[in-house]
């Protein structure tokens, strides 16, 4: 099934039970379908407790082995070295060898989406 690579606006509601006006969002584009996907993969990644929580220590601890978020998170060296593997992969996190110790810490589109996800949690917007 081929994904949409672009996005439009219809000048007009086919229920008809819209404003006949285009809506003010409609002079922004989503982004492509790699885009999205990149977006998806991101957001997915923190989708998981044990990574968020990695995220959130990494966040407030900086570059941090992986001895440290396992003590941090009560988990496993094994698991934690599972879950920053994803965080990496989703361009969440990077690491860097000191020696013999790899360190980690959060790129800045891993500071940017965990600051989103984190505001929104603690002040959601009003539904309804």
């Amino acid at each position: 099934m081929r994904q949409p690579t672009s996005w439009s606006v219809p000048s007009q509601c086919s229920t008809g039970s819209c404003a006949a006006e285009e809506p003010a969002c409609a002079d922004r584009s989503l982004p492509d379908a790699a885009g999205l996907q990149a977006f998806a993969g991101a957001a997915k990644a923190l989708s998981d407790p044990t990574r968020l929580g990695l995220a959130l220590a990494l966040r407030d601890g900086g570059e941090l082995c992986v001895c440290d978020l396992a003590f941090i998170s009560a988990r496993q060296d094994k698991l934690v070295s599972h879950h920053l593997r994803q965080l990496k992969v989703a361009g969440l996190a990077c690491s860097r060898k000191d020696g013999r110790m790899v360190l980690y810490a959060l790129t800045g589109t891993g500071h940017a989406l965990l600051d989103s996800f984190t505001t929104a949690a603690v002040a959601p917007e009003a539904v309804g």
